[in-house]
């Protein structure tokens, strides 16, 4: 297991109230989720309400067989919940609740510990919504060795993010993810002109001097730049049930190859056909078919 990299999904665990029922979420989460079914050491960092929701979290999480050493409970404030909404095109819409658990991260020795040992952490803008957090997560990402992968999934949601919350987890991440929706909305709030998506990406990787920007476009597959090359991947077709959790997925992926050193076209290949199937499954951690990810992976054109 000492070969195995640490992967911690750091921010927001959460239900998902979805229309067909509670699901477990929080991109956080989910990442963690797809991290630990690609082989990795997963960890989820965050925090729980001492309540039923809270306590069936910790029970999901071992029966995926994730630790929840580093899940914080929380006795003044409720475990996550997010009222889902899905559209005829399989798009979720979100009513995120707040205060809850996991706005009030705690900053502690264990986690230090946790951040020094990780691979790879994958954070949002999300989380950052309340100072305590957001304090949090900044000592975390300090506290990471200068090798780790720190990958900004930029994640808007709702009015929870801000110019100073993007730039400020931008300076410290070296990899950042978003989907075509928030790049005109990052744009303006970093002031960037751009007029496509791959000058915009080299224009983030220069500026912020990161690794490796990624644009997603849901069906449309997605774009990667390492600064040196832009890659493009057409995606691939499937059955949309609802694209809670793709993104995640996606991430995971793409995190999973980057640890493994392969090249761009081999991480947007495989990252896209991930983030298709979690598409074509209900909600964000589904589980993996009796055939086999790797089968029902490989079936998808």
């Amino acid at each position: 297991m000492s070969n195995v990299p640490t992967v911690v999904g750091l921010g927001e665990i959460l239900w998902d109230l979805l229309p067909s029922g509670r699901q477990l979420g929080g991109a956080p989460a989910n990442f963690a989720y797809w991290s630990h079914i690609l082989g990795n050491r997963a960890v989820v960092a965050s925090r729980v309400g001492n309540d039923d929701l809270g306590h069936e979290i910790r029970k999901r999480l071992a029966k995926f067989g994730i630790s929840d050493e580093f899940i914080q409970l929380d006795s003044l404030h409720p475990t996550g919940t997010v009222r889902v909404q899905i559209d005829s095109f399989g798009q979720p819409k979100f009513e995120i609740i707040e205060p809850v658990a996991w706005d009030f991260l705690e900053w502690t020795d264990s986690w230090q510990v946790l951040a020094g040992s990780a691979a790879a952490v994958c954070f949002g803008s999300l989380a950052q919504r309340s100072p305590e957090s957001q304090n949090t997560i900044r000592n975390f990402l300090n506290a990471t060795s200068s090798s780790a992968l720190r990958i900004l999934d930029v994640n808007l949601r709702q009015d929870f993010y801000s110019a100073d919350i993007i730039r400020d987890s931008l300076e410290r991440a070296n990899i950042v993810k978003m989907n075509h929706d928030e790049v005109p909305v990052v744009k303006k709030l970093l002031s960037i002109a751009a007029d496509t998506d791959s000058s915009f990406c080299c224009s983030l990787i220069q500026r912020f001097q990161l690794k490796v920007a990624c644009i997603t476009h849901g069906a449309g597959g997605s774009l990667l730049c390492d600064g040196n090359v832009c890659h493009e991947h057409n995606g691939f077709e499937v059955t949309v049930r609802d694209t809670v959790g793709a993104g995640d997925a996606f991430t995971a992926a793409l995190v999973h190859g980057l640890l493994q050193g392969r090249p761009l076209a081999e991480l947007n290949e495989s990252a896209n056909r991930l983030g298709a199937w979690v598409a074509s499954q209900p909600g964000g951690m589904p589980p993996v078919p009796a055939s086999g990810l790797e089968n029902a992976l490989a079936a998808l054109t």
